[in-house]
């Protein structure tokens, strides 16, 4: 019973989201503006550097604590279960209608809570990634893309957990893969 709590609690996590509540406060709908992502870095372009600031930092501690209560609740599978779960709340939120961000920074959380290194290594993807294309978007997905190998070089256990959020992840990314494709992807700065 505790193993099936957890894994609610962790979406009920995910579906917490900084960014629409943000934009609320300020009267605005996140959805609705720039790329429409709820998400630090949309957050950045529509609310500025605080929001974004606020949006990355609660969107990783959501994803840390629900892997770290997972884990004292029902022990390292139910936290592996929890990195899952906690990706699709933050996706899927249940408190604003099923429309939430793409899930990199929980996902970034969760991983790190799960094994630092992992977070680590994704955490250089994605670091290299900006600063040789400037585009948030590009290293996001490459990161996702790696997380298997990280997986089965420092957490092999965790390998099977990871295979649907990683795609999850590069799927909800679909319409930057597009504007990446065509040259038309937004640029962090010039």
């Amino acid at each position: 019973m505790m193993y099936i709590f957890a894994q609610v609690v962790s979406y009920l996590l995910g579906s917490i989201s900084p960014a629409i509540i943000l934009g609320k406060i300020n009267g605005i709908n996140i959805k609705e503006k720039g790329s429409g992502n709820a998400g630090a870095t949309n957050t950045l372009r529509v609310l500025g550097k605080k929001a974004a600031i606020i949006t990355l930092i609660v969107d990783i501690l959501k994803g840390v604590l629900a892997v770290i209560l997972a884990r004292l609740m029902s022990g390292d599978q139910a936290a592996y279960l929890a990195c899952i779960f906690v990706i699709l709340g933050h996706i899927f939120p249940v408190w604003f209608g099923f429309k939430g961000g793409k899930g990199v920074a929980v996902a970034f959380g969760a991983l790190t809570a799960i094994n630092p290194y992992i977070g680590l290594a994704c955490l250089a993807v994605v670091a290299v990634t900006v600063l040789l294309s400037r585009t948030v978007s590009l290293g996001s997905i490459l990161a996702a893309l790696s997380v298997p190998v990280w997986s089965v070089l420092f957490e092999p256990a965790f390998l099977p957990y990871v295979i649907f959020p990683a795609l999850l992840v590069v799927f909800m990314h679909r319409t930057n893969i597009k504007r990446i494709l065509s040259g038309q992807e937004n640029k962090l700065w010039k």
